[in-house]
């Protein structure tokens, strides 16, 4: 009688799937997912070696006793290491003196995705001078290992048609690679990808008896996109205001990137002036590149989620199509540092994570964070997308907005999509930040920019006067007094301060004096926001005068016009885009943009604003002795790429990413060279003998340290509208298959928090917490229809119809 060797055990029937399927079965995954960089076998080979170790009698013993015997089971969950073994055969076999080069480096970076496939890439030197790469592969003790390499050869692969297929991978290696730091890096992410999406995929669709297959091609569905985009498009032509200069201004250049459209795949530009409607000329470059080239996708990248909720509807509306187009604002399970522990048996909480994340829908929109964290990121949920990055069309909306901090790794992953993963991509913004100009530089191409003769687009869409009211300091109490003497006056005003600090109080004192006002924050659900907004746009429409106080969330493409706008004193690309919310259809010939002092605003923990701020106050006094030199606007492309480049100068110590902790630069931790890493250095020193890896990044160390945001944020469901109902779902024992559904619903009823706000809520006893820390739920008394987050527990709901 033949013996299955079992990997899974379904929790509905307890039907087995066996190793060989599962091996099997992530292999055609994975080559297909790696396929994507003429590199099948690399990523095949992850794939079919990930689950060796579940061929051992202790794992099998291991795997029946918790299932079907869990009150007398010999072993811990997780106990027993099933993810070493298919790496170290690969290390063994392929990683002695006889081995070429290429052979080597294929066994370190496959290697490290096995090892790592349940966490995070391990480190082939940690800046503690040692290889956890090493000790885990090399030298940890495996029961049953050559029992397991013994069931392997006999059941998934002969040993000779072993070394043919991996003979194919070393010269897929070969052919992929420079050798470089960086390519290296993002070489190892994407094989990890593939294998971490190839895993979790296979294991959902045994879980749910599911055989649907994985599908590449959205061409037909772009072509049909593009028509439906032409066909609203046309109907602007012939609308009531397309003599308006404004708007044939717009269907010029969205021409322009439809003819641009058909230059081949690079790094572009797209520096529509605010107003400019740059997110459906975009998406029209987007669609037409897309068919020309065979992309896959297209994923809108923002700085902040109000853009996601306001584009996605916009979009959602032209294209008539809501299911293929996500919005990923955040991760609504968080990583526990046990991200995907699959033991080959399921509890709710592990079922929650196998829910499908993987960005494979032909439209997505994200932010700035969650595309960082795909690359940068601890908890492989998030490098299980990075695949899907490639042969694809990614439009960055606001780009000047990528934190400070993050520069240098930003424009390095940006290179490697262009130059490795077939993808072309496009930098929307009117205030373009001169990201060639730094020591990582970007790699944009030559003849860039697709708007030619921007001074002169720019200057026909001056819409707004720049009033310079800083030689004046306002606090709170006399910036209330100002507004309220002039708002009859101003017509509908938007204030935009740097901290949510002084905008709550400005909100308040303006709501006791009986003014009209609205107020928008991050601590609001993205539904909670979209309403409020939906509201000032039909306060908008109706031309009533009222406040709108906010920070700079309404900045980047919220598409909302107010007849003033007051702006603390920011960058320059701030105030520019803070302009773009005044006038911004050109209603009236000019209105006023007031830049003001405020003298309540502690900068002191947001030094990039602060930097920018004392860079633009050089510039208006620069512009008070000499309109002239800025061409007689404070918002010129001059002026702007003046501030910019000195910007990144000033600011030339905080472009790599550095690491406190470990007093390191994240860029010299991922892409020294071997012989610039001093941590090689110390191991020759500290061992007597060569480091014997060509790989020498800290890659579980970067990943452990790197937050986009300063403080680590913790993502919680509220009970806002539908908020409640999806907790109720989720928590709920109907399980259906359109769990992957619901978590995406979800997201519009999440908040980030960061930490100090988080072990606040803990301490207040605000939170209910489900399934051992997977998801957070925030209880009523604790969410503001006002504020949205409330850390005193004294939020009123309302009567609220979402």
């Amino acid at each position: 009688m033949k013996i299955t060797y079992t990997a899974h055990i379904r929790e509905t029937d307890k039907q087995l799937q066996s190793v060989k399927e599962h091996l099997q079965g992530v292999k055609d995954l994975a080559e297909s997912f790696g396929s994507k960089l003429n590199m099948r076998h690399v990523a095949g080979l992850a794939g079919m070696l990930h689950d060796l170790g579940k061929y051992t009698n202790r794992f099998q013993k291991y795997i029946y006793q918790a299932v079907f015997e869990p009150d007398n089971s010999e072993f811990k969950r997780g106990e027993v290491d099933h993810a070493t073994a298919g790496g170290r055969l690969l290390f063994s076999m392929y990683h002695r003196i006889e081995n070429t080069p290429q052979e080597k480096l294929l066994a370190e970076i496959v290697g490290n995705a096995i090892i790592s496939h349940h966490g995070d890439l391990h480190d082939y030197i940690s800046p503690k001078n040692e290889s956890d790469f090493l000790r885990r592969i090399d030298d940890k003790t495996l029961q049953e290992y050559d029992l397991a390499v013994e069931r392997f050869f006999q059941e998934v692969i002969s040993k000779n048609d072993f070394i043919k297929y991996v003979a194919l991978a070393s010269k897929e290696l070969d052919q992929a690679t420079d050798y470089s730091p960086q390519q290296s890096l993002f070489i190892t992410k994407f094989i990890f990808s593939c294998l971490v999406d190839a895993d979790r995929t296979d294991t959902r669709l045994f879980e749910e008896k599911s055989t649907e297959k994985y599908s590449q091609s959205h061409r037909l569905l772009f072509q049909t996109y593009y028509q439906k985009l032409i066909n609203k498009l046309d109907t602007f032509k012939y609308s009531t205001t397309s003599s308006q200069s404004i708007n044939q201004l717009r269907n010029k250049m969205s021409e322009k990137c439809e003819t641009f459209a058909e230059k081949t795949s690079g790094i572009y530009t797209l520096s529509i002036p605010t107003g400019g409607g740059k997110t459906l000329a975009s998406l029209r470059y987007a669609l037409k590149h897309a068919q020309h080239y065979h992309k896959q996708r297209i994923i809108y990248i923002v700085p902040f989620t109000t853009i996601i909720e306001q584009n996605a509807e916009e979009i959602r509306t032209i294209l008539e199509d809501d299911e293929h187009i996500l919005e990923h604002h955040s991760n609504v399970i968080e990583d526990d540092g046990d991200d995907e522990q699959d033991d080959g048996f399921f509890v709710k909480k592990q079922k929650l994570k196998l829910a499908r994340d993987s960005w494979d829908s032909p439209i997505i929109f994200t932010t700035v964070v969650q595309f960082l964290n795909v690359f940068y990121a601890k908890g492989n949920r998030n490098t299980r997308r990075l695949h899907n990055l490639s042969h694809a069309v990614l439009i960055f909306d606001e780009v000047q907005k990528v934190p400070t901090k993050c520069t240098s790794l930003f424009n390095e992953a940006l290179n490697f999509l262009k130059t490795d993963m077939h993808s072309s991509i496009l930098l929307c913004t009117a205030t373009q930040p001169t990201l060639e100009n730094v020591q990582h530089s970007l790699l944009k191409d030559r003849d860039s920019e697709i708007i030619t003769d921007l001074p002169s687009i720019t200057n026909s869409f001056k819409r707004v006067e720049i009033v310079d009211k800083t030689d004046y300091s306002f606090t709170n109490e006399g910036l209330a007094t100002w507004i309220e003497t002039n708002l009859n006056n101003w017509g509908s005003t938007l204030i935009i301060l740097n901290t949510k600090a002084v905008v709550k109080d400005l909100y308040e004192r303006l709501k006791e004096a009986g003014v009209s006002v609205y107020h928008l924050s991050t601590s609001m659900c993205a539904a909670h926001r979209k309403k409020q907004l939906n509201e000032i746009r039909s306060m908008l429409s109706n031309d009533t005068p009222f406040i709108c106080v906010t920070t700079q969330l309404i900045e980047a493409g919220v598409d909302v016009s107010f007849k003033c706008v007051v702006r603390s004193l920011a960058g320059l690309d701030s105030i520019a885009q803070a302009a773009g919310r005044c006038n911004r259809h050109g209603e009236t010939e000019s209105q006023n943009v007031y830049v003001i002092n405020h003298e309540g605003e502690n900068l002191s923990h947001l030094k990039e604003i602060n930097e920018g701020k004392q860079i633009t106050k050089s510039i208006l006094a620069m512009y008070r002795k000499d309109s002239e030199r800025y061409g007689h606007f404070i918002l010129s492309q001059k002026a702007m790429k003046e501030y910019f480049l000195q910007y990144y100068k000033n600011m030339a110590s905080n472009l790599n990413y550095y690491i406190p902790e470990v007093n390191k630069e994240m860029t010299s931790l991922l892409m020294s060279h071997r012989n610039e890493n001093e941590h090689v250095q110390y191991y020759r020193k500290k061992y007597n003998a060569q480091l014997p890896l060509f790989l020498t990044g800290s890659y579980k160390t970067a990943a452990e340290h790197f937050r986009v945001i300063d403080q680590k944020a913790t993502s919680i469901l509220v009970p806002y509208g539908a908020g409640k109902e999806i907790i109720a779902q989720l928590n709920s024992d109907d399980w259906t298959e359109d769990l992957s559904k619901l978590l995406k619903q979800a997201q519009q009823y999440t908040i980030n928090v960061y930490s100090s706000g988080f072990r606040q809520l803990i301490r207040d006893d605000a939170l209910v917490i489900h399934l051992d820390g997977a998801i957070y739920e925030l209880k009523e008394n604790w969410y503001s229809q006002e504020y949205g987050l409330d850390l005193h527990g004294e939020g009123e709901m309302g009567d609220l119809i979402v």
